[in-house]
């Protein structure tokens, strides 16, 4: 277990990283240390009763897009409050574009459909 940062979303909480399997295929799980998840097929996590914070990004999450993982770089960068640009991928197009992401309470992350990410951030991504 790593820690790559603050909560958030509670006063003492950190964020660590953590692999998990789903549907078969390690995935990295950044987790507050105030949060503790119960499953009972090993698939679907859910917070248990003695959890207190509900801080988690799944590093998958961002798979129907294109992207293949969230590194810890990028969730740190999050933590920090910094603009994190994602380069993502279109099957239907067939072409790479950027995004920006940010923390959301319900679903880790989130994408910033309408914000263009500005070409020099682009390059550096």
């Amino acid at each position: 277990m790593s820690i790559i940062g603050k909560c958030p979303y509670c006063k003492d909480g950190n964020i660590k990283v953590e692999k998990k399997l789903v549907k078969g295929k390690n995935t990295k799980v950044y987790t507050c240390t105030n949060a503790s998840w119960k499953s009972e097929d090993g698939e679907m996590y859910e917070l248990s009763k003695e959890a207190t914070c509900s801080f988690r990004i799944w590093g998958n999450s961002l798979l129907k897009w294109g992207k293949k993982g969230i590194g810890p770089y990028e969730v740190k960068k999050l933590l920090e409050g910094k603009n994190v640009a994602t380069r993502l991928f279109s099957y239907t197009y067939k072409k790479e574009y950027f995004k920006y992401i940010i923390l959301d309470k319900e679903y880790g992350v989130s994408v910033l459909w309408d914000l263009e990410v500005e070409e020099e951030l682009s390059l550096a991504g």
